[in-house]
């Protein structure tokens, strides 16, 4: 099958992402095999291109965000029949969706309703989840106490789907960061009650508008650089989730107010093998309220063809670190 791949990391200025022959992925018994439709791109696949290579000889597919339909079903793989419309996250530590067909645990995927278009639905995957899990946890409400929380980067894929669950689903004030007016328009369309510029001293900007401390801030980028302005801002007790937490990390500023402090990384239930329904379960509820109306679909960049001229441009977009929404590619 036709597939976009390449064999050893390297920075964008030596882009060698090619178009390829590879095998046919080969089913588990818990596995869909998925016709890809189409695929949303994602920041953190930029990364793994910089910095992960194939093992010699082999080559690397990237691509854990998609939409399709079910071509084979696995003897374990419960509750799907070939023909369902489905989208899902996929397995970091397999073969990724930037393929024409994509071997998955049924458990990580949903069906798409009938009204939800496929490139719609692709924008949704991995923003929902990693925000999902990022300020719900393992349950389907914040902690006791959070009335208001501060989404910080809240035009990307993460924080457009954070704000949106959360007005959906809660009742907190929910204020997000935007340093530009094309982010702060996306922000406001995606139900923040209030934007801040990022940029500038944040805590002014809040203390002008009344608000002295928040219960929650969920952080998207930029964590480490920013934390002694989260301890201020943050009320003791309060929560801090950040999804770029990485070593070395140095957690003091928090310590002295008794903050929590959070980590999320969506593939955590994959690599672990822990509790990977409750995935597929998310990503249901979310295209449900996709097509309820309680969700928007958060595409603002397609292309159509899944090309390495495409990809390039995508992940040019991606690294740019000026993209709102979700830039997606119509197989």
């Amino acid at each position: 099958m036709k597939a976009l791949a390449y064999e050893k990391a390297h920075a964008l200025d030596a882009y060698a992402i090619q178009d390829m022959d590879v095998a046919e992925p080969k089913l588990r018994d818990s596995d869909l095999l998925i016709d890809i439709r189409a695929i949303g791109l994602n920041p953190g696949e930029a990364l793994i291109r910089s910095v992960r290579s194939a093992e010699r000889g082999g080559r690397v597919i990237l691509g854990w965000e998609f939409t399709g339909v079910v071509l084979q079903v696995g003897p374990n793989a419960k509750g799907f029949a070939i023909g369902d419309r489905v989208m899902g996250t996929g397995d970091v530590t397999r073969d990724g969706c930037w393929a024409e067909r994509l071997a998955v645990d049924h458990r990580v995927v949903a069906k798409v309703p009938d009204r939800l278009a496929f490139v719609d639905a692709a924008s949704l995957p991995i923003g929902g989840l990693t925000a999902w899990e990022a300020v719900f946890r393992d349950r389907d409400t914040l902690p006791a106490g959070v009335d208001r929380v501060l989404v910080v980067g809240g035009a990307g894929g993460v924080g457009s789907m954070a704000i949106q669950l959360l007005k959906a689903k809660t009742d907190a004030f929910v204020i997000a960061t935007a340093s530009r007016p094309e982010s702060k328009d996306w922000c406001e369309m995606m139900g923040a009650d209030l934007v801040v510029d990022h940029s500038r001293d944040v805590i002014a900007q809040l203390g002008a508008a009344g608000i002295d401390q928040v219960d929650m801030v969920f952080s998207t980028a930029g964590t480490a650089e920013n934390l002694s302005w989260f301890a201020e801002l943050l009320r003791p007790f309060g929560h801090l989730s950040a999804v770029d937490i990485a070593p070395p990390f140095d957690a003091s500023p928090i310590v002295s107010k008794s903050i929590s402090l959070h980590t999320e990384m969506v593939f955590a239930k994959v690599i672990s093998g822990f509790d990977l329904a409750s995935q597929g379960k998310i990503h249901a509820e979310i295209a449900d309220r996709a097509v309820s109306g309680g969700l928007r679909t958060i595409v603002s960049t397609q292309f159509e063809g899944l090309t390495a001229e495409n990809m390039k441009t995508a992940h040019e977009q991606l690294e740019s670190r000026r993209t709102v929404g979700k830039i997606v590619i119509v197989v």
